[in-house]
């Protein structure tokens, strides 16, 4: 019987220093920086938009682009950082990966509604396109993380 295991191995390159600013050069790191900024300007377009009446839809657009600003702010931090190494008892990548399905679904959500709810107000209407692009944004990083965490493992065994 012959069995052949065959493994990856995840390199990240690091600067030298406390940061690991090769981290900001990978897919991963991009990926992350991009929707923080569109999470940001979605909610700026939101809240600076002038002359709107209904509240209640558009706060929750707020809540839920800043919550998932702020998660995916801390996320980039820790992973510049390297403070996710020295927090081993979380399995940070299915962590990661069901934020970014729930946040996609959320996104998702009250994109379309702040769509609905824009009664032609230009800035509403760029907040929810932003919307639309953060959960696209978010859609990719489940597609990537979720080859990371739940993706085949090559195994063979001859019988």
């Amino acid at each position: 019987m012959s069995h052949t295991v065959v493994t990856t191995t995840t390199t990240t390159v690091s600067d030298g220093g406390i940061m690991n600013l090769g981290y900001t050069r990978s897919l991963h790191g991009m990926l992350r920086i991009a929707q923080v900024g569109v999470l940001l300007i979605a909610f700026l377009c939101v809240r600076c938009a002038p002359g709107w009446t209904d509240y209640s839809a558009y706060r929750y657009f707020e809540v839920v682009t800043l919550w998932f600003f702020f998660a995916l702010l801390i996320f980039l931090i820790m992973y510049i950082f390297g403070l996710q190494g020295r927090l081993a008892c979380i399995n940070w990548t299915l962590t990661e990966f069901l934020h970014y399905v729930v946040g996609a679904l959320l996104i998702f959500i009250a994109s379309i509604v702040a769509a609905v709810m824009s009664y032609g107000y230009a800035s509403l209407v760029a907040g929810s396109v932003f919307g639309f692009i953060a959960t696209f944004l978010m859609a990719i990083s489940i597609w990537t993380s979720y080859k990371v965490t739940c993706g085949s493992q090559t195994t063979s065994a001859d019988v």
